[in-house]
């Protein structure tokens, strides 16, 4: 017997026949347990505490009845053949970890669940002032598909703790305050998980949203944290590696040769606290002799392997911003910044119109979109060797293709061992850095820890299910906009308070939505045991990964009449489209006989006046995948001019962009994504006035409702270039030097590329971003503007 609690009524609703007598729809109150506060004693002080029950955090998971049909409860093994020879990894269930874990829980207790438990913290600063921190503990399981546990607003993670984040000034010495603040983080944490040793081992009863009660064993299987979380949670040291044995001067050997951080060896060194040979078996395991670290006792616990690859902080702020570095040291920071104000824009890839040597606290987000165009500052450096631009170039190519397979939503074990190879390529050409004075040694923790990053795929699934950049948006909504919300004294009270609250009005918003929908409630919905949907969006194959896009056209022209003249015309205020004419002429002796010998069609050209003198005409077209992005714009070709205020004054440059098209006549090559494929830059979108089409075709032929100008690169030469590994291109002329152009259906384009311009050494000073691709004559083609088209094109 116990007084009322947080889950009093969902305990109510667990007696049988209760909600079938009164009617009830659900089966829980699926509401979040309330925050205590305790207070932990370290060196003499005292620190408040404020936590939520890890039990009911994990039975609020458990029970949602709005993932309820989302949710899986086994591991599953997926192929990507028909004869199981290849796996796939992609969300959590698809691991490794799961099953193994699974398989060694039901020797001991047959008929156990695993629930598997993430948990992930990371300081954060609340004041730009005054410099005020909060420490969050954040909590899901792996039970959610990947796709809830990302987004903040479907509520798959809970606020598990508020961590004291004092800094222990009492103390006097910097050794004696490291190990005190290292002795309370553990002291903090293992008030948390201190359920899940009993619950771990004998389980517990759940009821699940859908209705179906299980004997669950909640199981620690991934600790999501930074570098320094990483080295404070293991108890290793900073500047080692916190998975294996490897030290901070061994960090640069590549292969790994070095053991995995044996779990039992620590847990044995743990458990010597208070004898002489606690600090000698510590030394020996290579960990710091902290008292009782929080995963001591936790059943089924490999600490050490529960540490996960990290892309944002491990990759874009640590790998990648050592690379941007590099390379600005060996091109020169004037350099850099000119042929980064010259790049062509694209849709998604961010204009720097300043350069990137002057950009100060570089976020994430800056230094992914560095990685679309990194390539490209290291074409054509004049004061190189030919053999050191090869070795330059293969070594940036090989850690940008591995960052791109790293973010994969989905892998197979071909795809991991191309991951492993490009890894193994970088650090075969990787001392052209040392020969050039920019590196002395690559003794880096997080260049090392990319040698686990496979192992871990095939453990947790893809690195999206382990993202520190999740963490990172649940601090807005659990920790900055609840500090904001409170007076700034005594703040913790004030936050939890104003959590709870917004938790409960966020669950009734949703219960009111669903019952304004009159929908059946996901946990009354006649679903089968075991049945599952995917989220949608979710990405569970590889042609998903492919996201064939559609185009989206606006139903108004942006501009309803635009005269002939003003397309061919090629000053500032036309679209340069010099051969519009003979190409309209073409398209339509083309059209009306395509059956006819090409001499013959260009001669009935001649003959063809047209009926109008202007042109409807659209400045962008957009690209979505309704089925994984819903209404989302995923890309645009733009192809406008420049706009001028009153005063004559630009005031947005002129776009023309260049883009994937079919080409008439040659066969897609789902092998080749490039067979049959050209690419063109589209200078005008237009349709032909369906009112003034009687003189130009018969009336039993209609003409697509909207083309397009292009002007046409060279083809696809049939290999990439060796050490770049992009394709070359050239703009093709005709005799006179015009652009070689032609007129086609606006459906042929596939979508927009983006091209790296061959500089041919140090950046003209009249290229500017508006006209380098009328400039220069010779482009390679990028693939990493996004995973998807790096899957396509890379």
């Amino acid at each position: 017997m116990h007084g009322p609690s947080s889950t009093a009524f969902s305990e109510l609703l667990e007696i049988d026949g209760v909600c079938k007598a009164l009617g009830l729809s659900y089966r829980n109150s699926n509401e979040r347990p309330s925050f205590t506060r305790e207070e932990v004693i370290i060196a003499g002080e005292s620190f408040d505490l404020y936590k939520r029950d890890i039990k009911e955090c994990i039975q609020a998971l458990y029970g949602s009845p709005e993932h309820a049909r989302y949710m899986c409860f086994t591991p599953e093994r997926h192929y990507s053949d028909t004869d199981k020879t290849s796996r796939l990894y992609h969300d959590f269930y698809t691991g490794k970890w799961w099953w193994a874990t699974q398989t060694a829980l039901e020797k001991e207790n047959p008929g156990a669940t695993v629930i598997p438990v993430i948990i992930s913290s990371d300081k954060t600063q609340v004041t730009l002032f005054c410099n005020k921190s909060a420490y969050p503990v954040y909590l899901t399981i792996g039970y959610l598909p990947k796709e809830i546990r990302r987004k903040p607003s479907q509520q798959g993670q809970i606020l598990l703790a508020y961590l004291p984040t004092t800094k222990l000034q009492h103390l006097t010495t910097k050794a004696g305050r490291r190990r005190a603040l290292a002795n309370l983080f553990h002291s903090c944490m293992g008030n948390l998980v201190a359920p899940l040793k009993e619950l771990g081992i004998s389980g517990v009863v759940m009821q699940s949203g859908d209705g179906v009660k299980r004997r669950c064993h909640p199981i620690l299987a991934a600790y999501i944290g930074d570098y320094p979380e990483q080295i404070l949670v293991s108890c290793g040291y900073y500047g080692d590696c916190p998975v294996c044995m490897t030290t901070k001067d061994k960090l640069g050997e590549y292969p790994c040769t070095h053991l995995f951080r044996d779990p039992d060896k620590a847990v044995e060194a743990a458990k010597l606290i208070h004898t002489n040979l606690w600090v000698d078996y510590c030394d020996e395991a290579n960990l710091k002799p902290v008292q009782h670290p929080f995963w001591e006792d936790l059943p089924y616990t490999d600490i050490f392997r529960s540490i996960t690859p990290d892309i944002l902080h491990q990759m874009y702020q640590g790998v990648m911003k050592h690379l941007v570095q590099w390379i600005t040291s060996i091109v020169g920071a004037a350099e850099i910044d000119a042929q980064v104000r010259c790049l062509p824009p694209n849709h998604g890839i961010r204009q720097f119109q300043k350069g990137i040597s002057t950009l100060s606290r570089v976020s994430g987000s800056e230094h992914k979109q560095m990685c679309t165009f990194l390539l490209a500052l290291i074409i054509d450096i004049p004061h190189l060797t030919p053999q050191q631009s090869h070795n330059l170039s293969t070594a940036t190519r090989s850690l940008l293709d591995f960052l791109y397979l790293a973010c994969y939503p989905i892998h197979s074990d071909d795809s991991l061992d191309i991951l492993e190879a490009s890894l193994a390529t970088f650090h075969e050409y990787r001392d052209v850095f040392a020969q050039l004075s920019v590196r002395e040694h690559f003794n880096l923790p997080k260049l090392h820890f990319l040698c686990h990053y496979v192992r871990a795929i095939k453990l947790y699934g893809t690195t999206d299910n382990y993202n520190t950049e999740t963490t990172e948006c649940l601090h807005i909504d659990f920790t900055k906009d609840a500090f904001r919300s409170s007076n700034r004294k005594d703040e913790y009270p004030q936050m939890t308070r104003w959590l709870e609250r917004r938790e409960k009005i966020i669950h009734h918003t949703n219960y009111l939505t669903w019952r304004s929908t009159r929908s059946p409630s996901p946990a009354a919905a006649s679903l089968d045991v075991g049945q599952r949907f995917d989220f949608p969006g979710a990405i569970r194959s590889l042609s998903d990964l492919k996201c064939t896009l559609t185009q989206q056209m606006a139903k108004t022209p942006t501009l309803r009449s635009v005269s002939l003249s003003k397309i061919e015309d090629t000053g500032s205020r036309g679209y340069g489209a010099v051969n519009f004419i003979p190409a309209l002429k073409r398209f339509i002796a083309q059209f009306r006989h395509p059956d006819y010998e090409p001499w013959r069609q260009l001669e009935m050209a001649e003959f063809i006046t047209f009926p109008f003198r202007t042109l409807p005409v659209w400045h962008r077209l957009k690209f979505r995948n309704e089925e994984l992005y819903d209404k989302c714009t995923l890309d645009t070709v733009c192809a406008y001019l420049r706009r001028y205020n009153s005063r004559n004054e630009v005031i947005q440059h002129a776009r023309f962009d260049t883009a994937l098209i079919q080409v008439n006549g040659v066969e897609v090559d789902s092998n080749n994504y490039f067979k049959g494929m050209q690419v063109g830059r589209v200078r005008v979108i237009f349709s032909l006035p369906e009112g003034k089409l009687h003189g130009l075709l018969p009336a039993n032929m209609t003409p697509p409702k909207y083309l397009a100008y292009v002007e046409w690169f060279s083809r696809f030469p049939s290999q990439p270039e060796s050490y770049t590994g992009l394709y070359r291109l050239k703009k093709q002329s005709n005799r006179d030097g015009t652009p070689a152009a032609s007129i086609l259906p606006l459906e042929t384009i596939k979508h927009s590329v983006h091209l790296y311009p061959k500089w041919g050494g140090t950046v003209p000073a009249a290229w500017t971003s508006e006209n380098v691709l009328d400039k220069c004559q010779t482009f390679l083609l990028s693939p990493f503007r996004d995973t998807h088209r790096y899957f396509n094109m890379g």
